[in-house]
């Protein structure tokens, strides 16, 4: 892309990027997309992610008190939250802010700033489902979070109560009957639940993507499969070196993911960016007669629909770009999946890992460079990228253009972490 008027580069054909391309382009903007991926690649976290508008997933990673449980996810690499041994020498820089971003103060901070970005996000999505003629891939069913205890339950009090306090509607259920209303087959053992009816899904992420990304391309959008290597700018051009020679663009924005910050560091503007490599088994159709996103909170992981089939996974690995899969984790979960839910028939799945961008607090940059004011950033949303994708694209929108935003970036700037 040679400079002209108007011209954006987006590093990154993502969920995010593609949202922001959109956005831009009704803004008036000639957008191209630029990743080293093919722009239907399977091999994204936008297309193997459990497909939920987790509106209501307010709660952060770093919870009060939750580095009790560090030592015990070293010495446990199937668990729900774990780290390979031999990576937690190099996370352990990240685990320091993670831990501080856990104490009450920047916790509650951090509820708070998540749940203005969520709710913009949900309204930010309505408007695009509209534009983009959306609506028959959604699948608005709510969400059931299950417990196998009143204790269990019980502990999890101050998270509904941070949910009502932010206006978030929800019914809590105190029996398998209860439970067996909403989602009949699941075993008695979960005696407990908190059901979100405003929760929702896509009939399947790659789709939805790929709608999106059609849409994109017919409104004039241009794609690129190129490699990105470093960002620049020369004069009022920001300037994109790929491994086919420099792009230049009028603005840039940096949406590539968990490789966000080998692009920023090119810039001297490290961030703290750890990858939470998310894990799932994706069984055909007919496999459960699933009626809503089920969360199962005490073992980490969710059962969704995906194509009539479904799709079980989770279970946070934080362990980098670099480590091979493990493919065990995806088992285990499939294992319990199928203790849990009589009847489920787990032949036949195809098993996947993905990348997810996870910032300490658990919120993603959006934000201008302060080494080059023609390129900006929007990358960190962790496991909820999808959910985030449409709001992002507003705000990224609103900064590109100097435009008031509808909420407060503060919290999302990069120079919180220094």
């Amino acid at each position: 892309m040679s400079s002209t008027s108007n011209s954006v580069a987006i590093v990154g054909a993502g969920i995010i990027g593609i949202n922001i391309g959109l956005e831009l382009q009704r803004r008036g903007f000639a957008v191209c997309l630029y990743d080293r991926e093919p722009l239907d690649s399977t091999a994204r976290a936008s297309a193997g992610n459990a497909g939920a508008f987790a509106f209501t997933d307010v709660m952060p990673l770093a919870t009060p008190g939750i580095m009790r449980k560090a030592p015990k996810w070293l010495f446990d690499p199937l668990g729900p939250l774990s780290i390979p041994p031999q990576y937690a020498p190099k996370i352990a820089p990240w685990m320091l802010r993670f831990w501080r971003a856990s104490w009450p103060d920047r916790f509650a901070a951090g509820v708070t700033a998540q749940s203005r970005l969520m709710a913009h996000s949900r309204d930010a999505l309505e408007r695009l489902v509209e534009s983009v003629q959306g609506e028959h891939l959604l699948l608005r069913q709510g969400q059931i979070q299950l417990y196998e205890s009143e204790a269990e339950f019980q502990a999890t009090a101050p998270e509904w109560n941070l949910r009502r306090e932010h206006g978030i509607p929800f019914e809590l259920l105190d029996s398998p009957e209860a439970i067996a209303e909403r989602q009949p087959g699941l075993s008695r053992q979960f005696t407990h639940a908190g059901y979100t009816p405003t929760w929702f899904n896509v009939v399947d992420p790659q789709t939805w993507t790929q709608h999106l990304a059609q849409t994109f391309l017919e409104r004039g959008g241009r794609f690129e499969a190129v490699a990105v290597n470093r960002l620049g700018q020369e004069g009022n051009e920001a300037v994109l070196q790929t491994d086919q020679g420099p792009r230049r663009a009028e603005f840039a924005v940096v949406a590539a993911g968990a490789y966000s910050h080998h692009l920023s560091q090119t810039l001297g503007e490290p961030v703290p960016l750890e990858t939470e490599r998310g894990y799932n088994t994706t069984l055909p159709a007919g496999a459960f007669d699933l009626r809503l996103h089920l969360t199962f909170a005490g073992h980490g992981f969710v059962v969704t629909s995906n194509k009539g089939g479904v799709r079980v996974g989770g279970a946070v690995e934080l362990g980098g770009l670099r480590r091979p899969p493990n493919y065990r984790r995806s088992d285990i979960l499939l294992e319990k999946a199928a203790r849990f839910m009589p009847g489920l028939d787990t032949t036949n799945g195809e098993r996947w890992m993905g990348f997810r961008p996870s910032l300490p607090d658990s919120l993603p940059v959006l934000d201008r460079s302060a080494k080059a004011q023609r390129i900006l950033y929007a990358f960190g949303h962790g496991h909820t990228g999808l959910t985030q994708a449409a709001g992002t694209a507003e705000l990224i929108a609103d900064v590109l253009t100097q435009q008031p935003p509808s909420i407060d970036l503060a919290p999302f700037r990069l120079n919180r972490f220094r």
